[in-house]
């Protein structure tokens, strides 16, 4: 195990929350502290793909440690040199856009400004509907900034869903590795499934 100090963030892209667990679950198993952050969305919003309460359960068991679900309990993490990397997987589009136009006014986006401020890398695991849209230059936007790093992604269904961009969480423990180098993993753009 890497004596790392993770910060794990999910956002609000609910159908992708059993693969953010499961790539969670991998990270767990390689990195010695892991510290479980998510969106208000997240801590209050009960879906089709299961209630919010026990997904935070769920985030506590694997890593051992309360979830941050509060802008007051995230803030610490700059100051207090907290996190060796953030990764927000799910990141949703809502996200991505806070994040490209500097607003912190959620949980998430105050971990990420915090940790930011001590030039640690942030990776991102996009998961929009609308990338290739509405969103599409907040991606630029984050792919020119220092210290962020992407988790490859793919048109997520190119007839269904035309605009719609998602990582392949599978590559995030990877990203991860590299990021923490000041690497970007390659291929950044995928192929078709």
């Amino acid at each position: 195990m890497e004596a790392k100090n993770i910060g794990f963030a999910f956002c609000g892209s609910f159908c992708t929350m059993a693969r953010a667990l499961d790539t969670l679950e991998q990270l767990a198993g390689k990195y010695t502290q892991i510290w479980p952050i998510v969106s208000e969305t997240v801590a209050s919003t009960d879906t089709r793909f299961g209630n919010s309460h026990d997904f935070m359960r769920e985030m506590e068991r694997i890593c051992g440690r309360r979830v941050i679900h509060t802008v007051a309990d995230a803030e610490p993490i700059g100051p207090r040199k907290l996190l060796d990397a953030l990764v927000i997987c799910p990141c949703t589009g809502n996200t991505l856009a806070k994040l490209a136009h500097g607003v912190t006014d959620g949980t998430v986006t105050m971990a990420a400004k915090a940790h930011l401020r001590n030039g640690r890398p942030l990776v991102l695991a996009l998961a929009t509907n609308d990338g290739l849209a509405a969103s599409a230059p907040n991606v630029g936007t984050m792919l020119g900034r220092k210290g962020v790093f992407f988790v490859p992604f793919r048109q997520d269904d190119c007839y269904e869903k035309p605009t719609s961009l998602v990582s392949d969480f599978s590559l995030t423990g990877d990203t991860l590795a590299l990021a923490m180098q000041g690497k970007q993993y390659q291929p950044l753009l995928l192929g078709a499934k």
